[in-house]
């Protein structure tokens, strides 16, 4: 049971109708390698690739407007439209083929083992540009979508489903009348569908969501005509045509149905106290932000169990009444719009910041009071350092309220967060407190006999947990996997996994074994020594991170002058502000900008700063031969290697330094540039030294190929920036000039971004 949640972050700086055009030449090249053309056929497909070529030449690389919420949910559906919808079914077609060939069993109809859902238009945490009108418009965007695919799917099905023969089932819905029994029933799902299309675009426009037409609602009714066909084609002995574009149709609907991908919901815990502080403050109770975590917790399992409604339905408060603050009728207005619609277009709830069980209790209480019939599940995230450490008492705090351990009916969904930490602490000892919050998770969830489920908040970086898919899952904790997982994709990297056909089959591919192998054939449990041993270095690591990070004075400096991060905040890279308040230090700038502007001069700071020096004083302290058998038998320590490996290769101080001499000339910021080059050297020296090889990579040389031959490309695009980023600062009064190289500058961005790949 795997879940993908695509996200929106600000990685994928290229144009949607450009991303086409590099697939539709992809395509073009994919047709002269393997096909026999005749002599005019490939002229002309090489003439199709010329055209191919120009019109992406002549085409601007780059938006001139920050993408809205919207748009980015658009951009989330165009890689279901143009990829997901054929690679799904024929992923399953392939799967249940070798389950047959070894278990002797085919795969039910209705199963799913892979699904996605979005955070597009749904992930309102710092964001104030999604509100509970887009995610209302992104629900119906997608309906519409959803009705317009499988109108097309069923149009074209119906041409080839011209049979006669069918059994009772079918002849009972079609009269015996009927000369082509499935074309007729197909007829009228084909027309249903039309309607449900066509009302899902009148709601965009404004109109009323109600209804009187015979229109989809939920997906049990689109599959029964669907099922009869199947059921009728096998019976008649035509079960090879039933389980071709039939079945395909049946499995995307059990996989996408008709919400085309289920919208998760995220908001930070402070809101929703916000909120419950206005209610109780307007009902006379006083002021729940200032009571005890316990009576929180009685107050909200008290109107949990209350059949009344805890807000009369119109609420008579003055302009200035707590109630009627912006921020809380946006909280209240948000869980109306859940309401509106139908439970099966949901994922999750996803509460950041949360800490205590009245983080959850109250979101469940919310989602009550607005009358929603099936809630969503409440998932907290667990984010920061801290977060993690205490993750495992709040989840025990949790489940021993005896009314949330009967609601939730033995599931429970835990989200790990991998940016925050890495920012805070740094890679080693963030990466480090993820693996001990999921086995202390696991750990509690068996004491109370709940089955649960991570969610992966993971980026495409290696300091956001970036680890190649299979790596990365069999890395986990030995029991954490259990057969579900959940997994976010994010920016640029759904496109590299799942833009092309071949190559989004080949991902889901990885996430299947993984999980099965993960499941199956668990990773064996740390050692003590081993434990002990990654205490030692993370402790180590984290002290030398914040003393250059948040200890040195200059340090903010000096990323603003040799990076790109102020940039980065004026160009349309997506719809979230880049920081989460203007002039903030470190601490309010996102994960991803942050990744974002180190990885675009090659410093990649993030990933390795601490690291290096901890393993080196580890070594100095006579442990190599420990940390070598870690790095053999200990899956979880490989791949932290390994990934600190690969972003090292992709590390260049000379052209960090390249920056550094363009953009500053304070000597302050040159020392504090060549000790982090130092740094730099250092740590690839300790870990040659650890895995014992001459340069890195060398054990993978095809990634090494992959990135020396992309190298080229990207320095002179390196050369171009920082000359871009001189010019800019030096002239910030001419606003011609500067649009001039805002636009030149994102093109230097974009290339940089598609050459090291795993950028945010």
């Amino acid at each position: 049971d795997i879940e993908l949640v695509l996200t929106a972050h600000p990685t994928e700086v290229s144009r949607r109708t450009l991303i086409q055009k590099y697939d539709q030449i992809a395509s073009s090249l994919e047709r002269l390698d393997q096909y026999r053309l005749t002599p005019p056929e490939r002229e002309a497909e090489l003439n199709q690739l010329k055209c191919h070529i120009i019109a992406a030449w002549h085409t601007d690389e780059i938006r001139k407007h920050k993408p809205t919420p919207i748009d980015e949910a658009k951009w989330g559906f165009t890689a279901i439209e143009q990829t997901l919808w054929q690679a799904v079914p024929d992923f399953l077609r392939q799967l249940d083929q070798d389950v047959h060939t070894q278990l002797g069993q085919h795969l039910p109809l209705a199963h799913r083992p892979i699904r996605f859902a979005s955070w597009m238009g749904g992930d309102r945490d710092g964001n104030p540009n999604v509100t509970h009108a887009v995610t209302h418009e992104v629900l119906l965007l997608a309906r519409w979508q959803a009705a317009d695919l499988l109108h097309r799917d069923i149009d074209a099905l119906r041409w080839q489903l011209s049979m006669q023969a069918c059994d009772a089932q079918l002849r009972q819905h079609v009269g015996t009348d009927s000369q082509e029994p499935y074309r007729d029933l197909l007829r009228t799902v084909r027309d249903r569908l039309a309607l449900t299309r066509d009302w899902a675009h009148a709601c965009i426009q404004g109109q009323s969501l109600h209804t009187d037409a015979p229109i989809y609602r939920e997906d049990a009714e689109l599959l029964q005509p669907l099922q009869c066909c199947y059921d009728s084609l096998v019976a008649c002995d035509m079960a090879e045509i039933a389980q071709r574009e039939l079945l395909d149709i049946i499995r995307r609907v059990h996989c996408f149905g008709l919400s085309l991908i289920k919208l998760d919901i995220r908001q930070d815990a402070g809101r929703h106290l916000q909120a419950l502080d206005a209610i109780t403050q307007y009902l006379q109770l006083g002021c729940y932000r200032d009571w005890s975590e316990s009576a929180k917790q009685a107050f909200l399992i008290q109107e949990l169990k209350n059949p009344r409604p805890l807000l009369p339905r119109q609420i008579s408060a003055s302009d200035d009444a707590p109630i009627q603050h912006p921020d809380v009728q946006e909280v209240l207005a948000t869980f109306r719009i859940l309401a509106q619609h139908p439970s099966s277009s949901f994922g999750a709830y996803i509460i950041s910041m949360a800490g205590q069980p009245s983080d959850v209790l109250a979101v469940m209480l919310l989602q009550k009071e607005a009358e929603i019939r099936q809630p969503l599940r409440v998932v907290p995230l667990f984010e920061t350092l801290d977060d993690l450490e205490r993750a495992a008492s709040c989840l025990d705090a949790l489940l021993c309220v005896d009314w949330y351990k009967q609601a939730i009916h033995g599931q429970q969904e835990i989200m790990i967060g991998y940016s925050d930490s890495a920012k805070d602490a740094g890679f080693l000892a963030a990466n480090w407190a993820q693996y001990q919050a999921q086995e202390a998770l696991t750990a509690v969830a068996k004491q109370h006999a709940i089955q649960l489920t991570l969610f992966h908040g993971r980026g495409g970086s290696v300091s956001r947990g970036g680890a190649p898919t299979h790596q990365a899952l069999l890395a986990q904790p030995p029991h954490s996997v259990q057969g579900k997982i959940r997994v976010t994709e994010q920016g640029e990297m759904i496109r590299f996994k799942f833009g092309m056909h071949g190559i989004a089959i080949r991902n889901l591919e990885l996430y299947a074994a993984a999980t099965l192998e993960a499941t199956l054939l668990p990773p064996p449990a740390p050692k003590p020594e081993w434990r002990q041993q990654m205490q030692q270095l993370t402790q180590h690591a984290v002290q030398l991170y914040r003393d250059t990070v948040r200890g040195d004075p200059d340090f903010i400096r000096y990323l603003r002058s040799v990076t790109p991060e102020l940039e980065l905040q004026r160009l349309p890279l997506g719809s979230r502000p880049a920081r989460r308040n203007v002039g903030g230090g470190i601490e309010s700038l996102r994960a991803i900008p942050w990744v974002f502007a180190w990885t675009q001069i090659r410093l990649m700071l993030p990933a390795w700063l601490g690291t290096g020096q901890a393993l080196q004083q580890a070594q100095q302290q006579q442990h190599a031969a420990l940390l070598r058998e870690m790095s053999v038998e200990w899956p979880y320590f490989q791949t932290l290697l390994s990934m600190l490996e690969m972003v090292l290769a992709k590390a260049d101080g000379q052209i960090a330094a390249y920056y550094e001499q363009h953009l500053t000339d304070d000597p302050q910021l040159h020392l504090i540039g060549q000790t982090l080059r130092q740094r730099l050297s250092d740590c690839v020296d300790v870990l040659l030294q650890l895995t014992q090889q001459d340069q890195l990579l060398q054990n993978a040389p095809v990634i090494r190929r992959s990135i020396n031959v992309r190298t080229p490309y990207i320095l002179p695009l390196h050369m171009l920036q920082a000359e871009l980023m001189r010019r800019c600062r030096e002239q910030p009064t001419d606003a011609a000039r500067h649009l001039a190289y805002d636009q030149a500058l994102m093109v230097t961005i974009a290339g940089i971004a598609a050459g090291l790949r795993n950028t945010g």
